[in-house]
């Protein structure tokens, strides 16, 4: 690790189960009891849980149905985007009194460069137990920091004392940390990794760290240069304010499982209609249309088409959803449909986009 990044000082800093939070917050009825935003006993995936329903075993990303099944007294309610929006910017607004190198990963979450800072404060660890006492007091929410001299070292150590906690991780102290972790709690090392990382022998960082870099990279391609890095501390990405969103989406559950073709056009047309604002607002356009489709059983299917030229018009985007939908015929009825636009024009413009990709 060169001295000039051993003496950066990033922290990351990730609000504890933010929508769920902001949903006790504003109705007070509602705190101490588990909680699932999005989804409904009878449809629907959670976008996110209190801690109340984690003990449960509920999650993002679960049915409803399954999340209900855990917790037979789980409360589910609508998400509202806009207020965690609006929450999300006066969180937002406190990072910048300490730096301008803010780096947004989403709504809840967010890089912060403090090597050099505002307030003049050599303790990166201070600023971070600063912040979170600010965001409690000013906004009435708890969040956690992980505070090292790298992002990815930083956004484990967020982690690391949830809820309402920070840790530190030192230079001298990265490689130690990173030996004694589980290979899952490596960020980007998701479930499909994982096993096949199990399959190696290979369980903790030090496991990972005793691999050489021409052994990671024949059983795991291209990513394998990067494990071999990150177990040894070694990540320069920098924070970068203007981070650039690759796609843009929009995707809907249905009530109903829908089996007509014809009704599924109708869906995609509202989909694409919201979409279009979603593009429209932060004057996006795109070349690469994406259908996603998940089925009654839960497998998720896509389908992309490249168009010549930038597009972001309602029409032409359901036209190619369309195009894309009637590619091949469907396996199972259908519980999810979603369009997405990539290859974006944002590399030109330098558009500044966070977060839009959720469901409505």
């Amino acid at each position: 690790m060169s001295d000039e990044i051993k003496q950066r000082k990033i922290i990351h800093v990730d609000m504890d189960a933010f929508y769920a939070s902001v949903e006790q917050m504003d109705y007070p009825e509602l705190k101490g009891k588990p909680l699932a935003v999005g989804g409904s006993e009878l449809r629907g995936v959670v976008s996110a849980a209190s801690y109340e329903a984690r003990k449960f075993g509920v999650r993002s990303a679960m049915s409803g149905v399954q999340a209900k099944r855990n917790c037979p007294e789980l409360i589910f309610v609508r998400p509202r985007f806009d207020r965690y929006k609006e929450i999300s910017n006066k969180i937002r607004k406190i990072f910048l009194d300490y730096t301008d190198l803010v780096e947004p990963l989403s709504l809840d979450e967010a890089y912060l460069d403090v090597t050099q800072n505002k307030k003049g404060n050599p303790s990166a660890s201070l600023i971070a137990q600063e912040i979170r006492k600010r965001i409690f007091d000013e906004v009435g929410l708890t969040a956690s920091a992980g505070i090292s001299v790298n992002k990815f070292v930083a956004k484990i150590a967020s982690d690391y004392n949830k809820p309402n906690g920070q840790k530190t991780v030192t230079p001298d102290e990265v490689e130690a940390f990173l030996e004694n972790l589980d290979i899952k709690k490596f960020y980007g090392i998701g479930k499909v990794t994982k096993e096949k990382m199990y399959q190696h022998g290979i369980f903790t960082g030090k496991d990972l760290k005793s691999k050489t870099k021409e052994y990671l990279e024949q059983h795991f391609g291209k990513s394998g240069s990067f494990y071999y890095n990150i177990v040894r501390g070694i990540h320069n990405s920098e924070v970068k304010p203007n981070r650039i969103s690759k796609s843009v989406a929009a995707e809907h559950t249905f009530n109903e499982n829908l089996t007509s073709e014809i009704f599924m056009v109708e869906r995609l047309e509202q989909i694409a209609t919201e979409l279009e604002k979603r593009l429209k607002r932060y004057t996006i356009s795109g070349k690469t249309v994406t259908l996603k489709i998940k089925y009654s059983d839960f497998t998720t299917q896509t389908r992309s088409k490249t168009l010549p030229y930038f597009i972001s018009d309602k029409g032409l985007l359901l036209e190619t959803a369309k195009e894309l939908l009637y590619q091949e015929r469907m396996k199972e009825s259908v519980r999810l449909l979603g369009i997405s636009l990539n290859n974006l024009n944002t590399e030109v413009k330098k558009t500044v986009v966070v977060q839009l990709r959720f469901e409505f």
